[in-house]
């Protein structure tokens, strides 16, 4: 399947390669792609599984915009590692089980930003849910890319 993603991807590379390297640009549009994937994920959570009403679990009850994050959160999460590791950042020496232990504290890292920009956008600003959502992402994702890069699928350096 990351051969296929690859394919597709690289197709599109030609009018962008004096502008940046084909790994940044597969980069770019892996996290474009899940990013999007993630905003319709949480549309149709929030407006249709919700149906914006409050998630009571018994014990605990959330917000519909919060309870939407929760439920979509691991979905993304596991789109977003997929592409990271075989497409985005191919040829790490880490181990698997290395790269997913960093790319989930990475996202611990993630989630509570998203809560606490939902919390405060939402709650407080009094901005509709989505285009809350829209604007976390921005946040969370310049720091996931350094993070990703230079900490869960970090290459060694051979010097010679």
């Amino acid at each position: 399947m990351s051969r296929l993603i690859i394919r597709i991807i690289d197709f599109f590379y030609p009018p962008f390669s004096k502008l940046m390297p084909v790994s940044f640009f597969r980069y770019g549009v892996c996290g474009v792609g899940n990013m999007c994937f993630d905003w319709v994920l949480y549309f149709v959570v929030y407006n249709f599984v919700l149906r914006k009403q409050i998630f009571d679990l018994g014990f605990i009850a959330f917000s519909p915009h919060i309870a939407a994050l929760l439920i979509t959160f691991p979905i993304v999460l596991l789109t977003g590692f997929y592409l990271s590791r075989n497409v985005s950042f191919q040829g790490s020496s880490l181990r698997g089980r290395i790269q997913l232990f960093r790319y989930l504290c990475i996202v611990a890292v993630n989630l509570l930003i998203n809560y606490f920009c939902l919390k405060v956008l939402v709650d407080f600003v009094g901005i509709y849910p989505t285009p809350s959502k829209m604007i976390t992402t921005i946040f969370t994702t310049l720091f996931s890319y350094f993070a990703q890069k230079h900490y869960s699928f970090k290459k060694d350096f051979v010097l010679k």
